[in-house]
């Protein structure tokens, strides 16, 4: 199959309160292929993840960890990235406190050490809105951490909601990523003045030609993540993997 789809966790984090195994089940059911590891409850079993993955025939579609975590914790990242058998980890966000040019810097070098230090890992980054706030040598905070320049071994996890957002084209935004985005983060907005977040294929977002440049240009994960639904979260995933799987049927 040339799309593999996995549902991020985050979205279903009040769910994870009631169980690991029978949730996966339900999206194994459902249809994914994958899960993207994230949000799961305060001291989370890593062996049940693994088992609930395995016996779901679910793949790890990489790892979201904190900035905290990776710097004081790597090795037990890189051994429980290894139980899942994924080697993409991806700090989510930019803590608040380092909204700032030189903030963006300290973690683009922690970043690569980190990438130096883990190096069968792949370090990737996902974005929100605000890094396109923050100029950093004449470019967007987002362009800076992820440079696709020869000594930085960022990679990239674009969110295409949050670059819409930002007032970006998201399959422009991309561009510069090509094989350097194992995976990326999919979720539509709403085609309304709250410009909030949809079901993928239910708002303004042409998915089409994203799936199509993502074909062609090494992505291998698509995770869909709602930050907020409207309705049950499971009942929205399984509307954007319907539609997501329309979408790949009309691409040749």
């Amino acid at each position: 199959m040339a799309y593999k789809f996995a549902a991020q966790l985050y979205t279903l984090r009040e769910e994870l309160k009631e169980g690991i195994y029978p949730l996966f089940k339900i999206l194994k059911e459902m249809g994914w292929e994958g899960v993207q590891i994230s949000a799961l409850p305060k001291n989370y079993d890593q062996q049940e993840v693994a088992f609930a993955l395995k016996e779901n025939d679910l793949q790890a579609a990489g790892m979201h960890i904190s900035l905290d975590r990776l710097t004081n914790d790597l090795d037990g990242v890189i051994k429980e990235a290894e139980l899942y058998e994924t080697k993409d980890i991806i700090l989510p966000s930019i803590p608040k406190e380092l909204h700032h040019a030189e903030g963006f810097k300290e973690v683009k070098r922690r970043l690569n050490h980190i990438a130096k230090e883990a190096p069968e890992q792949r370090i990737s980054y996902h974005n929100h809105a605000f890094e396109f706030d923050i100029e950093i040598e004449g470019q967007d905070g987002l362009h800076y951490l992820l440079n696709p320049e020869n000594d930085n071994h960022i990679l990239a996890e674009i969110d295409v909601y949050w670059v819409k957002k930002a007032g970006k084209d998201p399959l422009e935004y991309l561009t510069p990523y090509a094989n350097r985005m194992p995976i990326i983060h999919l979720k539509d907005m709403t085609n309304d003045v709250r410009q909030t977040f949809a079901e993928v294929g239910t708002g303004v977002i042409d998915f089409i030609p994203i799936l199509q440049w993502g074909k062609a240009n090494g992505i291998e994960w698509y995770a869909v993540e709602q930050d907020i639904c409207e309705r049950p979260p499971l009942e929205s995933l399984d509307i954007s993997l319907r539609n997501l799987q329309k979408f790949a049927r009309k691409i040749i």
